[in-house]
């Protein structure tokens, strides 16, 4: 009984930590001038009025495709990259430099060297994102294929198991647990690197939205686009990785 209800109350804390969150945000509203903080209420209508004539789900829908081609290069060619650094010292020492490079070029930098160089198209928004992503990716997995146990890998081969089933079921499981982790965290920095290249060289998106309403000082409408893509931010999490996690990583309980 006793661990049904600290469940429960686990359960219920992430709902309690959000009306929380918006009752200070309604005490703050209130005490202030609504101008430059609406409340709550104020930026959900805006946010029901854009998404019934269909504006933010069409800005939404190509911030989103963004993101996912942005994602699924990064993590291909990161998690690639991350392997070979981890199992080959000599891959490794050559291409750490480059990596420590990759990690510390700002996020502006790249997307506008991006833009310039394959011009203002969603090729060039893609690209810089996934370069942005990659280093992170490449240092995350690199370290989990460090920690890959040999002995478990020398035991598969004395049961003379295929190659691919040595891959599949003896060494990506453990590395599984790193690219979670990879994923995760930079699906966050993907987002955000999103709305920046949108900002400064798209037409349409989020983050051009955001720029545009910036420009009339439309506060309002920032809040109303920013809550709705923090919702589907929070959506992805929940019904798409964390799932995808626990499944992957069940082995380890």
């Amino acid at each position: 009984m006793t661990a049904a209800r600290s469940i429960s109350a686990a359960a219920w804390m992430p709902v309690l930590s959000l009306l929380g969150a918006l009752a200070a945000w309604q005490v703050v509203a209130s005490l202030g001038d609504q101008s430059l903080l609406p409340t709550p209420a104020t930026v959900l209508a805006s946010m029901g009025h854009y998404l019934a004539n269909g504006e933010l789900l069409y800005h939404l829908g190509i911030t989103l495709a963004r993101v996912t081609a942005s994602f699924l290069l990064a993590m291909a060619i990161g998690t690639t990259l991350g392997i070979l650094m981890g199992r080959s010292r000599w891959v490794d020492t050559a291409l750490d430099g480059i990596l420590i490079l990759g990690l510390n070029i700002p996020a502006l930098v790249v997307a506008v060297l991006c833009y310039i160089w394959f011009g203002l198209s969603d090729v060039a928004a893609v690209i810089a994102v996934a370069l942005n992503k990659i280093p992170t990716v490449v240092v995350t997995v690199r370290e989990g294929a460090r920690a890959v146990d040999h002995g478990l890998l020398d035991v598969a081969t004395v049961f003379k198991l295929s190659r691919i089933r040595t891959l599949l079921r003896v060494y990506l499981p453990q590395l599984y647990p790193y690219l979670m982790g990879a994923a995760r965290s930079g699906l966050a920095l993907v987002w955000k690197i999103v709305l920046v290249v949108e900002l400064i060289g798209r037409s349409n998106g989020i983050g051009f939205q955001i720029g545009t309403y910036f420009q009339f000082f439309d506060i309002t409408s920032i809040l109303a686009y920013t809550l709705a893509f923090a919702c589907t931010v929070v959506i992805i999490e929940e019904a798409g990785l964390r799932p995808i996690d626990r499944r992957l990583t069940r082995w380890r309980t």
